[in-house]
């Protein structure tokens, strides 16, 4: 396995990496059930693939990477589900910051953070205060996230600085938007991975993910390690970036740069 994530690594460009890279962490669930256990066990072990692609893309030198951790719409999961959850994200949150710190690693959170428990918020609100100083690998939790709240969110504070007369609603542009957003500061991902055999983006970064390549494995979160995410990114080196251009036209520029 080593030899095969190593040749997997010499074959990527490091002169071409994405800057930043979205995963929807799928398969918890299904991995454990597989497994015979219940759902919790999956999650527990998709806590040691977070570390093993965080670690991953910080040593490639990745700028950004963003983990779909738990959306509006898992609230509605069973009970105990949800409530396991959050027991590990705050055990987990707590024991990682000091390996974020070792790594030069700075933690951001995005989502209707409200909905967390009072015990997760005060576990996030440390770790990203612990962790600000940091200039290495972004990493951005996405929890308790779902793009349609996002939108929803920036409209409804556009409307309120267009009526308190901040905003001038004619000279609202894309760039506008962009800045409600929960995810103003940082580009928009270049790469988003799924795992587990999904092919859905799940109201997940929806308008961030316009011009983002699309990857999609078939192998559960729990299983997803280094060398799968070599392979993603080696797919990405693979395709042309168009934009809604010719080929011609990014041959053009390209030479242009280069």
């Amino acid at each position: 396995m080593l030899f095969s994530a190593m040749s997997e690594l010499d074959k990527i460009d490091t002169n071409r990496l994405p800057k930043h890279i979205a995963i929807i962490m799928d398969g918890n669930g299904r991995w454990a059930q597989e497994k015979g256990e219940d759902r919790l066990f999956g999650h527990l072990h998709g806590v040691e693939s977070v570390r093993n692609i965080v670690e991953g893309c910080a040593e490639l030198g990745i700028e950004y990477l963003t983990l779909y951790a738990f959306s509006t719409e898992n609230w509605d999961r069973p009970a105990n589900e949800v409530s396991g959850l959050m027991e590990i994200l705050v055990d987990t949150i707590r024991k990682e910051v000091p390996t974020l710190n070792k790594n030069n690693i700075k933690l951001h959170v995005i989502g209707d953070l409200e909905m967390l428990p009072a015990n997760a918020r005060r576990a996030l609100e440390e770790a990203l205060e612990e962790t600000n100083v940091n200039t290495g690998l972004n990493l951005v939790m996405a929890l308790s996230y779902s793009s349609r709240w996002e939108l929803v969110n920036a409209v409804k504070n556009i409307a309120t600085d267009v009526k308190n007369g901040a905003l001038d609603p004619a000279a609202i542009t894309q760039e506008t938007l962009q800045n409600y957003l929960t995810t103003s500061g940082f580009p928009d991902p270049e790469l988003m991975i799924r795992t587990s055999g999904e092919y859905r983006i799940s109201n997940f970064l929806l308008y961030q993910l316009a011009y983002a390549e699309l990857y999609f494995t078939n192998t559960r979160w729990p299983d997803f390690r280094k060398e799968n995410l070599y392979e993603a990114i080696i797919d990405f080196q693979q395709r042309e970036r168009r934009f809604g251009k010719t080929g011609e036209q990014v041959s053009k520029e390209e030479n242009l740069a280069g």
